[in-house]
């Protein structure tokens, strides 16, 4: 484990070290837990330019004024929220007792999901301070899509000039033809949405995403209130992100889109954090595009997993496929899904 001299780091806070054990290292950021005599404390570094870490740090101060719990940033001597240290930042927060909540259980799954919900409540009124440089996503799907399927076509097309073709390389001749119709139905669907209407509404509202809402990012205290972690890749955004991100991860980890589990889903969300019909139809493109799908031959063709033999991209690309079709039954009942929530 590479070892990090966090001397300069921690005589800027006043407390008496005990011991320093490394979570997580990678140069650019870590995670060390700080034993002093009055408990755990925990340590974090990053590489996030300043102007956007202090948009990052008044998002998390925001969300705690409105309800939702997020360890508290203990302030240095000089009463710095971060210590800047060689280029990098560090933030020091009061370590949560408890465990991960779990989305294997039902009752887990509908308490990660309107802690979400709530989350995204809380959220609205938030502005970026003067001075700090927000992450803004906010009406940049569509285009995003446009780009990458540029990025894929050329992938095809040259697999499709090649004379002899790899085992991955014959699946995506099979395959993509099907994905890229999906992705042009969805992006359609896309445009006929108010998309745009509600991410110029939310410009002026403010609505923050987490983007990785997820049992490894909360805790459970013994009090049973969740606490939110690692919010680096807090952004404006449209609730549906999350939300998107949260079906994602969920029915990847069960094998499968499962319709009565999204249903519930949604319905659960619905209960913290009501939506409108035309709110809940800006969902339908996104969980339509093949995110699994396109993650994966993205990472084939740009060769950013030098390490993986031919035989585990063509396992893990079998696996994706199946994963992304069992969303099917999903998206020809999206609007009796939405009906149901309503």
């Amino acid at each position: 484990m590479p070892v990090e001299d966090l001397s300069k780091v921690l005589s800027a806070y006043d407390m008496e070290v005990l011991r320093i054990r490394n979570e997580n290292y990678k140069v650019k950021k870590g995670v060390w837990w700080i034993e002093t005599p009055e408990g755990y404390k925990i340590l974090k570094k990053n590489s996030i330019p300043c102007d956007k870490f202090d948009f990052i740090i008044a998002a998390i101060e925001y969300l705690v004024e409105r309800g939702i719990k997020m360890p508290a940033i203990l302030p240095s001597k000089q009463g710095e929220k971060y210590v800047q240290v060689d280029g990098a930042n560090y933030v020091l927060n009061e370590a949560i007792k408890g465990n991960a909540p779990s989305s294997k259980k039902r009752a887990g799954l509908e308490m990660i999901i309107k802690e979400l919900a709530k989350f995204h409540a809380a959220s609205v009124g938030f502005q970026a301070p003067s001075g700090s440089k927000p992450n803004d996503l906010l009406g940049t799907w569509g285009h995003k899509v446009s780009k990458k399927m540029e990025q894929l076509n050329g992938f095809y097309e040259e697999e499709k000039a090649k004379q002899e073709h790899s085992a991955f390389g014959l699946l995506i001749l099979t395959e993509y033809p099907l994905f890229r119709d999906i992705v042009d139905k969805a992006l359609a669907i896309h445009h006929q949405s108010q998309y745009n209407k509600w991410s110029e509404d939310m410009k002026q509202a403010g609505c923050l995403v987490h983007q990785d809402f997820i049992d490894g990012n909360l805790i459970l205290d013994p009090t049973g209130h969740i606490y939110v972690l690692d919010p680096d890749s807090i952004a404006f955004d449209l609730p549906t992100k999350d939300i998107r991100k949260f079906l994602n991860k969920i029915m990847k980890k069960r094998e499968g889109w499962d319709i009565s589990l999204t249903r519930d889903i949604l319905a659960w969300y619905q209960e913290e954090n009501p939506l409108e019909a035309w709110q809940w139809q800006v969902l339908l493109p996104t969980i339509m595009y093949p995110h699994l799908f396109v993650g994966l031959m993205s990472k084939y063709y740009q060769q950013r997993e030098a390490s993986w033999s031919e035989d585990k991209y063509v396992k893990k690309l079998k696996h994706v496929i199946a994963i992304e079709k069992s969303k099917e039954p999903i998206i020809e009942a999206f609007n009796s899904i939405i009906d149901s929530l309503l």
